[in-house]
């Protein structure tokens, strides 16, 4: 029985879908800039959770958003569009900032073995049915509006909170009031924003010419698209106290019962045990990570090595670490790759009942590393290696590329290459006597020489 573990109820629970096929929500890039490698271990956690329920036996209707409009600088109601601060600092319109870093985005996650979900949602695609909800929601006497937009009154939804457990009395103590003093409520916020003139990206709508709040955006396409209940939303621990929060609120407020099963969140990545952030400049991006000789499985494999609700500290070291560590298991499987033996039923039962065991508890995907490890110890066999591939579909590592371990390449001093090049040509002459006795002064330096039609290679003993 799969189990995973829910935000709302901070508890591992059974999953049990609401339908025959499972419907999931995961909130997407916003894409005005960039993913960098802390985004993408969101998105590597989504595409596990996906493997695991296909693994299972479920199908899948997934949905992910693509925000090209409606997300604000501060996160919340405050600040310009970060599309449209993006357009005016590259000078281009904001369809061609998202349209080139959503292309990026893809190329990322296709480098990383993450899978696209079933249905990809641009929010400018669906701004009519943003405006119609909006308007259900102030028809419910949940919107009001002001003469900057309409708000969600959140002193009319009981529940409000329930998701970050965060004190809304301490909120609203704490809260700048005079920011926007005809909200009701301090932590109100928007669900249309009413465009000044000059602003890039507006709409007409009941309420004049405007954009949409960030939040109505994943609440309206995962309706359109999964229906008023769905079993996993998914996103990052950042989304939590603000996003999901508002989500749950307007949700609910509209449909007037609970409108997901299971919340997920993946954990934060640190950078050499402190934030990552774009302002303090230690981010980095998939395409940076390659041209420092690192491949896209090897992070994919750092990322697999910590739980996603724990918080993953990104060092240069466990990188590399990590790319040593994949490419040893490449190398492993290979012997069992070329192999022709078999390997008992029961054998490989007992590794098939430990690797599901540990994916179904809340995706423990490294108890799963392990398992394998401890598997690649059996004796070459093809079926350890079919096995191996079997549980790749989990952990989406490409395991079918295993390939020889490289020879390590030597630096060969000039007096020992010499020697070589002498014994070489005393064996072209086929002077054996002398040829053998290069061969024993190159061993007793620490030098085995091996010949070939070729010529000769030197590998330290």
């Amino acid at each position: 029985m799969l189990k995973l573990y829910n935000t709302l109820s901070r508890e591992k629970e059974d999953f049990q879908p609401v339908g025959k096929v499972v419907t999931m929500y995961s909130c997407g890039p916003t894409v005005y800039n960039y993913a960098h490698i802390g985004n993408l271990r969101t998105y590597v956690f989504m595409d596990l959770v996906r493997r695991v329920l296909r693994y299972d036996g479920y199908k899948l209707k997934g949905v992910m958003n693509i925000t090209d409009v409606g997300h604000l600088l501060s996160d919340g109601d405050d600040g310009e569009d970060k599309m449209a601060i993006a357009a005016k600092k590259q000078q281009k319109s904001p369809y061609e900032i998202a349209e080139y870093y959503t292309s990026v985005f893809f190329k990322d996650i296709e480098a990383l073995n993450i899978g696209k979900p079933e249905i990809i949602a641009k929010a400018t695609d669906h701004i009519n049915e943003m405006i119609a909800y909006v308007e259900a929601l102030v028809e419910k006497g949940y919107g009001y509006e002001t003469s900057d937009g309409i708000y969600f009154d959140i002193g009319k939804f009981e529940g409000y909170g329930k998701l970050s457990r965060l004190n809304l009395d301490d909120q609203i103590a704490g809260a700048r009031v005079e920011v926007n003093s005809e909200k009701r409520h301090p932590a109100d916020f928007a669900l249309w924003k009413k465009a000044p003139k000059e602003h890039i990206m507006q709409w007409p709508s009941p309420w004049g010419m405007g954009y949409p709040g960030w939040h109505i955006e994943c609440s309206t396409m995962s309706r359109k698209y999964l229906g008023s209940l769905i079993d996993i939303h998914s996103g990052g621990v950042d989304h939590i106290p603000v996003h999901h929060e508002n989500e749950i609120a307007q949700s609910e407020a509209l449909e007037g019962s609970k409108t997901v099963n299971t919340w997920m969140h993946g954990e934060f990545m640190l950078v050499d045990g402190g934030k990552m952030s774009k302002s303090l400049g230690n981010t980095y991006t998939i395409a940076q990570l390659e041209e420092m000789g690192y491949s896209p499985l090897a992070f994919r494999y750092f990322c697999l090595n910590t739980h996603y609700r724990k918080k993953l500290n990104f060092t240069f070291e466990g990188l590399k670490a990590a790319q040593v560590a994949y490419t040893r298991m490449l190398n492993a499987l290979y012997e069992h790759k070329i192999s022709t033996a078999a390997t008992a039923p029961e054998i490989l039962d007992k590794y098939r009942k430990d690797f599901t065991d540990a994916v179904n508890d809340d995706i423990n995907i490294p108890l799963s590393l392990g398992v394998i490890w401890t598997m690649l110890k059996e004796n070459p066999s093809k079926d350890i290696y079919a096995l191996a591939l079997e549980f790749d579909k989990v952990l989406g590592l490409s395991l079918n590329k295993a390939k020889p371990a490289e020879k390590e390449k030597i630096e060969v001093p000039d007096d020992i290459k010499a020697i070589a090049d002498e014994r070489w040509q005393a064996r072209l002459a086929k002077n054996w006597a002398e040829s053998d006795r290069l061969r024993d002064i190159l061993a007793e330096k620490g030098y085995l020489v091996k010949d070939s039609k070729e010529g000769y290679s030197l590998e330290k003993k």
